[in-house]
């Protein structure tokens, strides 16, 4: 037996079973809901700019998705996919990544491209899908694309971006280039063939891809404990071989931070990292979709106490003003 691939482990004289839970996985948080953080909590490298582009992006998010969704019930907007709840998730990467990174959505990470610089114009530009659309009108409302920003047009089939990723990726060291790939995806797409053949290819190959899972609790209506049974979607990046760490969805210090490291390894390495970020998805999967659910007041709240927190903390470094 190749034991550089099979480490030895412990030598037991009767079956001895390990399970999905067999191993304890942390969640990194750093920012409370007050505003301030947790006491020994390492923060990520970010400056006053850095921290003031990251919430205005934020807040324009939440503007964003609650006008289109409002538009698609007047009948002006054909369809639409909102992130309320999880826009930590996309903007909160963008801002650990750099300008020259890829970043391939799944359909829900928006904030992405709004803290690229994507405008205002180009977003109702797409949705409306007129001759200024960037991909010709020939895409779904949500279907964004932008070569200018690095970011792969968005395709509707679920979980066709994650070996992409990997190849991309792959193909990205081959060329010596000081980038990586961030490939976004829920954990219902974690269910899918293209999960596991994506994340084995980018294992054994040495891609320098991050793979950021947003485990938002619900694939369209399906609950996450009729997806799985086993300790999340980190629990199965370990399986892989592949570097591993679960976060706080909602926390954007958090996000940042674990985005950072992971592009620090991911190109020190050559190698991937899966990302898990346990999240809430206040809402219905689309406008095309039922609501399946009642929200409870305290799922309501931690929603509305991102953007408060990232405000609170802003201001108490002094940064600016409540006003």
């Amino acid at each position: 037996m190749n034991t550089e691939i099979y480490k030895e482990g412990q030598v037991v004289h009767s079956p001895t079973f390990i399970d999905g839970h067999s191993v304890e996985i942390p969640i990194l948080k750093i920012l409370k809901q007050d505003g301030t953080v947790y006491d020994g909590a390492e923060m990520p490298d970010m400056d006053q700019a850095l921290a003031t582009k990251t919430y205005k992006a934020l807040a324009f998010h939440r503007a964003l998705d609650e006008r289109m969704i409002a538009s698609q019930r007047q009948g002006r907007l054909s369809f639409y996919m909102a992130a309320l709840g999880e826009e930590a998730t996309s903007v909160g990467a963008a801002a650990g990544l750099k300008v020259q990174d890829m970043f391939m959505a799944q359909y829900r990470e928006q904030g992405a491209l709004i803290f690229r610089g994507f405008a205002l114009e180009d977003f109702m530009n797409q949705m409306f899908s007129n001759e200024k659309d960037l991909g010709k009108g020939r895409q779904m409302p949500i279907h964004y694309g932008s070569n200018k920003l690095n970011y792969m047009t968005i395709s509707s089939p679920l979980g066709t971006q994650i070996p992409q990723a990997a190849g991309y990726a792959y193909g990205q060291k081959m060329k010596g280039e000081d980038a990586v790939t961030i490939c976004f995806f829920g954990e219902g797409a974690a269910s899918e063939g293209d999960f596991h053949a994506g994340l084995n290819m980018a294992a054994v190959h040495q891609a320098p891809c991050i793979f950021f899972c947003r485990n938002n609790g619900y694939a369209i209506s399906t609950p996450a404990d009729e997806q799985y049974k086993g300790n999340g979607i980190a629990s199965r990046g370990v399986g892989y071989g592949i570097k591993t760490i679960r976060i706080d969805g909602n926390d954007i210090l958090a996000v940042v931070k674990a985005t950072q490291i992971a592009r620090e390894y991911a190109l020190k390495e050559n190698a991937p990292v899966i990302i898990e970020a346990m999240s809430y998805r206040l809402g219905a999967h689309s406008t095309s979709s039922p609501k399946h659910r009642v929200e409870s007041s305290s799922a309501i709240a931690m929603s509305r106490a991102l953007l408060i927190a990232c405000n609170k903390f802003i201001c108490a470094i002094t940064w600016f003003s409540p006003q």
